[in-house]
């Protein structure tokens, strides 16, 4: 049976959730990341060249340490790594699929108005 939520500590999940969302960056990580692709850092910075490659590292080291995204270290020479969503992350898909669909009813709506 699921947790029994109030008001409160519903509004207290979700913002520690979303607290794992912040960041200009994650969700462009998290949107070239799903559908299981695994993704070399070379990768990701070119499918983003706006983001500088500190930040990118600083972004994929935090999500990984919030269990959103693996880092899997290929022991070659040259070494290779590759960044994924753990379950967890992949699991995010279908709710940020709604959000998007939430987005498209306001520009419906101000459509609608204009």
């Amino acid at each position: 049976m699921g947790k029994k939520w109030t008001p409160t500590s519903a509004a207290h999940a979700v913002g520690q959730a979303l607290k794992i969302l912040e960041g200009k960056w994650k969700m462009v990580i998290l949107f070239h990341l799903f559908g299981g692709n695994m993704l070399r850092f070379s990768e990701l910075e070119k499918a983003i060249p706006s983001i500088t490659q500190k930040m990118l590292i600083q972004q994929l080291r935090q999500m990984e340490v919030d269990g959103v995204v693996r880092r899997i270290v290929h022991h070659q020479v040259p070494p290779k790594v590759e960044y994924g969503l753990t379950d967890w992350g992949q699991a995010l898909c279908p709710v940020l699929d709604s959000l998007l669909k939430w987005a498209d009813l306001r520009e419906e709506r101000s459509e609608d108005d204009a």
